[in-house]
Formats: structure tokens, C-alpha cells, sequence
């Protein structure tokens, strides 16, 4: 099994952090069937080989998630678009 572990400062007030961290969340739910839900500040997510957290912190997240067989074969890939994501949202 292959994990996936990003840590990316942030200079926004936790709240707003949330609040565009729900957004990518809504958007992945939609374009890849995804199910997540909060449980205090981390947000939770899974669907069909993948299974994460992403946690908001005072000054950074921390992603992390671990991506079954077939979907470890793109793990670069998955990991660069997170990079992209969270670098164009913090």
C-alpha cells in the first residue's frame, strides 16, 4: 500500500483555511465520487482505493492518505495535483 504525506504552511485564519479546504473537498466529491466529512479539524475522505485526512492546523495542513494498488500506480501524479492545489488555494 502507498501513502501519500504533505505538509504545506498556510497564512490564513484557520476558519477561512476550513472554508477553502470544503471547497476542493465539494469539488472532488462531485468530479471523482469522493465522500468526506469533518470531525473537528480534520476533514476526512474516501472513495474506491483511496483513504485520507487532511488536517488544519494553526499555520499549515497536513494531507495524508493511503491509495490502494491500482491507484498507487499514480501516486506522482495524484500528489503533484495536491501540491498544485494547495499552492494555488494558500
Amino acid at each position: 500500500m502507498s501513502r501519500i504525506d504533505i505538509r504545506h504552511a498556510h497564512s490564513l485564519p484557520k476558519a477561512k483555511a476550513r472554508k477553502a479546504i470544503e471547497e476542493v473537498a465539494k469539488k472532488l466529491a462531485e468530479r471523482f465520487e469522493m465522500d468526506w466529512d469533518w470531525d473537528g479539524d480534520v476533514l476526512n475522505f474516501t472513495r474506491s482505493g483511496v483513504d485520507g485526512q487532511i488536517e488544519v492546523g494553526a499555520k499549515d495542513l497536513h494531507v495524508h492518505a493511503k491509495l490502494g494498488f491500482l491507484t498507487a500506480m499514480f501516486k506522482d501524479p495524484i500528489e503533484d495535483e495536491i501540491k498544485r492545489v494547495l499552492k494555488e488555494r494558500f
